[in-house]
């Protein structure tokens, strides 16, 4: 999670808040993008760009943060942001998560440790497919988690598909 923070800050520094310009369902198809490579990766077992699964993994917790920021924004809120509010935002939405990462290994008792790497792409990409069919449906669910439920569960999967990967290597 460190590593996904550093990265992202000093992406922030560089780049600003360019990615403000980007709506939700454009957020959504990064992250789909980025699921998509890594399972093209994992079933071709090659990558010809250079850049291997983890950076992937880490721009699809990035991204999520993004989209919930997004979310807890708005249209309203101007374009560009101081990068230490950015900063305290990534980092509350990062605790938020966290928390619930805690939650779920104390109901579910760690099993994410048993899973196969492959399979938190899997879901990853399942819940791309949920969070589309939520955005189409303009945010409504009749039973159903909303938007946020499912960013913070693909950030959880990805941070577990991190750890996993590091403990093989």
């Amino acid at each position: 999670m460190a590593q996904c923070r550093d990265i992202f800050e000093k992406k922030t520094r560089d780049y600003g808040t360019a990615w403000r310009i980007l709506r939700p369902q454009s957020l959504t198809d990064q992250i789909f993008i980025k699921a998509q490579r890594i399972r093209s990766i994992e079933e071709k077992k090659e990558s010809r760009v250079g850049e291997g699964i983890d950076p992937e993994y880490i721009g699809i917790y990035n991204y999520c943060i993004l989209a919930l920021i997004q979310l807890e924004l708005g249209e309203t809120e101007p374009m560009e942001m101081d990068p230490d509010r950015v900063l305290n935002a990534f980092d509350a939405e990062a605790d938020k998560t966290m928390n619930l990462m805690l939650a779920k290994n104390h109901d579910y008792g760690e099993a994410w440790r048993d899973m196969r790497v492959s399979t938190f792409t899997d879901l990853i990409l399942m819940k791309i497919l949920r969070i589309r069919q939520i955005e189409d449906n303009n945010g409504e669910t009749l039973i159903s988690e909303g938007l946020d439920g499912n960013y913070r569960d693909m950030m959880n999967y990805a941070i577990f598909a991190l750890i996993r990967r590091s403990e093989s290597q």
